[in-house]
């Protein structure tokens, strides 16, 4: 087992482990820690507490101290900061004629760099930017392109759903998304009927499909030939919410289909894979967010 304490940089954002250097630390405390960019303002959301080995990245960087009243001023300063940069930046990029979309500004705790997000169709040449950037503050300047998911992970808003952006609230980490999880779930393949905001497949796809996975495995597929109560017949329709099966009994091939709850059936032979509209390859999501 490893002594650890969690520590988030974003409000939204992955939690990375930090050894807690002997200082006992209270969730929602903020900390210095060590990074491989330098001291970092952080806020612990996993308390001292021991995890396994194998959950460990090692060599664990430390946590140096806890933050104090001076820290979190020089955290506003260093915002107040950012809005300044967002707006130099930006008409830097049109003094440039860039073809980008600047998103967010980050700055390192002690000023040593700042980093701008953006998105771009394709490949940037911002060397000249760069140059500009740094003789205008005086510092080390990185700009990194995202992806449209970060992007919707920065900015924020409300989905379809009328709710905030799952991406922006709660989700730490994008998990992959599939076609094949909409299939699943028998949705409309309509791409504007299952793309979020941010024009990729919508991340709560994920959330259920476990559970639809595991209805899938109960329950017959269509034309499947089973036994009922009632005796042997063809499923010709089922309801995976429900858990139950269209049945036509061979001993009344013209009379309408009955419903039977899917436990009551035992399947003789399952039907054909049916696979749904729309591509065949699965779409992954594979933007990943930066730590």
């Amino acid at each position: 087992m490893t002594k650890i304490v969690g520590i988030r940089f974003k409000s939204v954002g992955k939690v990375y482990y930090f050894d807690p250097n002997s200082i006992i630390l209270k969730k929602g405390q903020g900390v210095i820690v060590e990074t491989a960019h330098g001291e970092e303002y952080g806020e612990c959301v996993v308390p001292n507490c021991e995890v396994d080995d194998e959950r460990v990245v090692a060599p664990l960087r430390r946590v140096l101290r806890a933050a104090t009243p001076s820290d979190g001023k020089i955290m506003e300063q260093n915002r107040e900061r950012e809005r300044q940069a967002f707006a130099v930046c930006q008409k830097k990029g049109e003094e440039h004629g860039l073809d980008m979309k600047f998103v967010d500004v980050e700055y390192a705790f002690d000023g040593s760099k700042i980093i701008f997000y953006f998105t771009a169709d394709g490949r940037v040449d911002f060397r000249e930017l760069v140059r500009d950037l740094a003789g205008v503050f005086r510092t080390r300047i990185e700009l990194r392109q995202i992806g449209v998911r970060d992007e919707a992970k920065m900015l924020g808003g409300l989905g379809y759903c009328g709710k905030p952006f799952c991406c922006s609230t709660f989700l730490n980490e994008f998990q992959p998304v599939s076609i094949k999880m909409a299939k699943e779930q028998n949705l409309s393949l309509n791409p504007t009927k299952i793309s979020g905001t941010c024009g990729r497949l919508m991340c709560c796809l994920k959330y259920e499909q476990d559970a639809y996975e595991e209805m899938l495995r109960v329950t017959p597929r269509v034309d499947a030939l089973v036994d009922t109560p009632q005796g042997r017949g063809t499923v010709t329709d089922t309801n995976l919410l429900r858990g139950t099966a269209k049945v036509r009994l061979e001993r009344q091939p013209d009379s309408p289909p009955k419903v039977f709850p899917c436990e009551s059936l035992t399947i003789i032979k399952n039907g054909p894979v049916r696979v749904g509209r729309g591509r065949q390859s699965d779409d992954v999501a594979d933007d990943t967010p930066e730590a």
